[in-house]
């Protein structure tokens, strides 16, 4: 699938790092080495229409059928505050987050604790508790 930014553009995720060296190629197959990069793969993956590779970093027992593009909002910043577990050697992991978005009504958040498991030598995503943002 063709590139939906420039490669070397910002990522979307945060890290400073161009798309081309960050999530981009995650985006495209390779293996995310721990949960947080899947979890900031995910959120570039969402602010970048890429539903398919939602979709594939979902955990099956616990993913929807189908996982659509929301176009109502604009995803501006991820924020992580927090990773437990979730390295090279690790099973499971633990990423908190706050993701900021715009909407035609206005600014809002995403505040989710998420938890991810290794399946197969991959990293996925497994689900996740959505927390009140003010």
């Amino acid at each position: 699938m063709t590139s939906p930014i420039g490669m070397t553009e910002d990522c979307p995720c945060g890290t400073g790092q161009a798309y081309s060296a960050c999530c981009g190629p995650l985006h495209d197959g390779q293996a995310a080495a721990t949960a947080e990069q899947l979890m900031r793969s995910r959120y570039s993956a969402y602010a970048l229409g890429r539903t398919d590779y939602v979709f594939r970093t979902w955990h099956p027992r616990t993913r929807p059928d189908e996982v659509e593009n929301d176009t109502t909002l604009t995803w501006e910043r991820l924020e992580v505050l927090r990773s437990q577990g979730g390295g090279a050697d690790d099973l499971v992991g633990v990423v908190e987050f706050r993701a900021r978005y715009r909407t035609s009504v206005g600014a809002g958040a995403m505040h989710e604790t998420s938890r991810f498991e290794r399946r197969a030598g991959r990293w996925v995503y497994v689900d996740g508790d959505v927390e009140p943002t003010s």
